[in-house]
């Protein structure tokens, strides 16, 4: 494979203009907190005693949990008065964002030589 030493810093800054979404996914508690979310199907949002109902987390480890989630923009969260609801960002973004960088990255290792048939 040539050198594309351009192509590598682009994806090195795909990386890390990702790397919030990849520690916000990377947590087991905050994948169980996502699905349980998209399971509850509210469109509205849906509040931390509600997701509390349904994992194994604290309040406060759900409200910590949401925040990383907040800041790496997987999620958004809308104000009622003194209830806050979290709902998913609908237009993914944060998501895009990453799947653009897989991408990139399988086209990246798409070109390098083959290995797997070589002489260890």
């Amino acid at each position: 494979m040539e050198e594309r030493p351009e192509e590598m810093r682009e994806l090195a800054q795909e990386f890390s203009g990702c790397r919030k979404v990849l520690l916000a996914l990377g947590d087991e508690n905050r994948q169980h907190m996502i699905l349980e979310m998209m399971q509850m199907n509210r469109c509205g949002g849906v509040r931390v005693g509600e997701i509390t109902e349904r994992t194994n987390l604290s309040r406060p480890a759900v409200s910590h949990h949401l925040r990383v989630l907040r800041e790496a923009g997987l999620i958004c969260v809308r104000r009622e008065g003194r209830r806050n609801y979290y709902y998913f960002d609908p237009d993914m973004d944060a998501f895009g964002a990453l799947l653009h960088m897989l991408e990139h990255v399988r086209a990246v290792i798409e070109r390098l030589p083959d290995r797997g048939e070589q002489d260890v």
